[in-house]
């Protein structure tokens, strides 16, 4: 515990104090975001304000994990390493995208194609990784069954097909992130709840973890290194909740993409090696909402030749159209996010009370 508590406070004040420095560094540059005409109006008072912001997540994440292990001189598992991979590989592909934004001054960075290459690229090492590195029990990070609470043994996937499932776990989730990024710190207070979700769940596997004798029972929980897994998903919930200190409204700073992109992949990861990827859905269910507002939108457009099923996607900017102002937003997405984790966990915790 000393471990996850130690990562956790240097996290948070690295974001706290690191952010800070950043929107001064960033503003000096000239490096702020590109609003699009065709947004919100109230959105176009934004323009200039600093971005890339996912930086300072990713550095306070790792520096968290670090300084922690190094102080409890605990070594680091295979499983947190491939999850910091996933995390900040994914934040190298967003960086890019944001660079390119903001050097020339557009709202679109990294053509489609390019995009989807370095996220391929990312996940695709990471799943097949994450089937290497067998503990002495044999077990690898990750499964090749499909998860809900536990592995799901008639799911059992060749690893082919495995590998690709990951694949799209990955994809799903850094780009339903994405798109919930739109109003100042809604992404990001959403995102720290859910890291937290994940935070108590790596703990309550590991307590009633196989791997130890005092727990070995039919209700026990075969994950690889949960102790470790909580360390960095309470590493990402605190850095989130102390970069939220500057990115609420009206936001200093913006996460960008290299925030976003590295944020979803972490949760896509943290829900794979805690063998809880479809359990994901309802923890992440404001992502999931607001994922599906697109879709939706993109299906019926397409459908009807031209009509819109909401004003505008994704549905936060919808509600802005119809005269909602940002913060009620935020707060009242963030609700339904609390909702979404205390359902999730409520569910985990059932399961395991019930012995199903």
């Amino acid at each position: 515990m000393k471990t996850i508590l130690l990562a956790a406070a240097v996290s948070m004040i690295a974001t706290l104090i690191g952010t800070r420095f950043a929107i001064g560094v960033m503003v000096k540059q000239g490096y702020g975001q590109f609003i699009r005409e065709d947004g919100p109006t109230e959105h176009l008072t934004k323009r200039g304000t600093p971005t890339m912001g996912g930086i300072v997540i990713m550095m306070a994440v790792v520096l968290g994990y670090i300084v922690a292990h190094v102080i409890t001189w605990r070594p680091p598992t295979a499983s947190a390493m491939l999850l910091l991979y996933l995390f900040v590989g994914l934040g190298v592909v967003g960086f890019l995208d944001d660079w390119i934004k903001i050097s020339k001054q557009r709202s679109l960075g990294l053509d489609s194609k390019a995009k989807l290459m370095g996220q391929s690229v990312v996940a695709a090492s990471f799943a097949i990784l994450s089937f290497q590195f067998p503990n002495e029990r044999g077990l690898t990070p990750a499964s090749q069954a499909v998860s809900f609470l536990r592995d799901i043994q008639p799911l059992t996937l060749p690893l082919i097909l495995a590998v690709v499932w990951i694949m799209v776990l990955i994809a799903g989730a850094s780009n339903a992130v994405n798109l919930t990024d739109g109003l100042d710190g809604l992404a990001t207070g959403a995102s720290t709840m859910v890291f937290g979700a994940y935070t108590l769940v790596n703990i309550w596997q590991y307590n009633q973890s196989c791997a130890s004798v005092l727990t070995a029972n039919p209700r026990c929980y075969e994950v690889r290194d949960p102790h470790d897994l909580a360390v960095v998903a309470a590493s990402l919930a605190a850095a989130c909740f102390g970069f939220l200190w500057w990115n609420t409204k009206p936001a200093k700073i913006f996460m960008g993409d290299s925030g976003s992109l590295s944020l979803g992949g972490a949760l896509a990861g943290l829900a794979i090696f805690t063998r809880t990827e479809l359990l994901l859905v309802i923890l992440g269910g404001l992502f999931v909402i607001i994922t599906l507002s697109v879709m939706l939108q993109v299906g019926y457009f397409k459908l009807t030749k031209g009509k819109r099923l909401f004003k505008m996607a994704p549905l936060q900017h919808h509600f802005e159209l119809l005269g909602w102002g940002e913060s009620t937003i935020v707060v009242r997405f963030w609700i339904v996010c609390g909702i979404c984790v205390s359902l999730g966990l409520g569910i985990f915790y059932a399961e395991w009370v019930a012995g199903l």
